[in-house]
């Protein structure tokens, strides 16, 4: 637990993808299908465990690196076309994701390792997009996704908190090692079409103090978090 400060108004930061919308086994499906396209054989699955909440840039790093040689420019390019295709027509909201920002009374934002044209066509069709704009933050903007803070402390800075005064709700492991790494408290959810049952576990294990699988437990952990002392973080 962190050094109580005293609290200005809270900020709930949601991560977007398996936290607003249920799009991770469509990013997993197309990422997979087109790697493997250009060379580099891989699964849905394998893209899930290795890559999920981490940017694409990040990613296509780590398969350079492991090829030895730069992936074809019209790879990513294929990537982003097929997955913006492919979200504007399949991609839905978590449950009961509506119900709960109609009653969190907190200033909130989206900081997301997906890019911009992602984050407005997955929020676009799942009526989420003017709940947030203009508060919407990509680690486009940044220098180091998740895992690393920056993307965070980014967001926090533009809605003028400090990171003590921040509340982060994460799908991966990657955002929660962010989120912990920011100095923010965090609580993970596993309530999206991708999880697997080892899932709470792994996030535990990275810093969620709390883990949770449906989204109406979560008005009433944030309440309890900017009230006083808090176990999130």
């Amino acid at each position: 637990m962190s050094t109580l400060h005293p609290r200005r108004a809270g900020l709930v930061i949601f991560d977007c993808d398996g936290v607003l919308v249920d799009s991770e086994p469509i990013s997993c499906r197309v990422h997979a299908q087109v790697l493997s396209r250009h060379g580099y054989p891989i699964t849905a699955e394998e893209v899930r465990q290795r890559f999920l909440g981490r940017s694409a840039r990040d990613a296509n790093r780590e398969v350079e690196a492991e090829l030895g040689r730069a992936l074809p420019e019209a790879c990513d390019r294929e990537r982003r076309r097929e997955l913006l295709e492919a979200l504007a027509r399949e991609v839905t909201a978590v449950p009961h994701i509506h119900d709960i920002l109609d009653r969190l009374t907190l200033p909130a934002c989206v900081a997301s390792s997906g890019a911009h044209d992602k984050i407005f066509t997955t929020l676009s069709r799942t009526n989420l997009h003017a709940r947030f704009a203009p508060h919407i933050f990509s680690a486009s903007e940044v220098a180091r996704g998740k895992p690393a803070p920056d993307l965070f402390l980014f967001a926090a800075a533009r809605m003028d908190r400090r990171p003590e005064d921040c509340l982060v709700v994460e799908d991966s492991v990657a955002g929660v090692t962010a989120a912990v790494a920011a100095g923010m408290g965090v609580i993970g959810y596993i309530g999206g079409s991708h999880c697997r049952p080892s899932d709470a576990g792994r996030l535990s294990a990275a810093g969620a103090p709390v883990v949770i699988d449906d989204m109406r437990e979560l008005p009433a952990l944030v309440a309890s978090h900017f009230a006083g002392p808090s176990s999130l973080q």
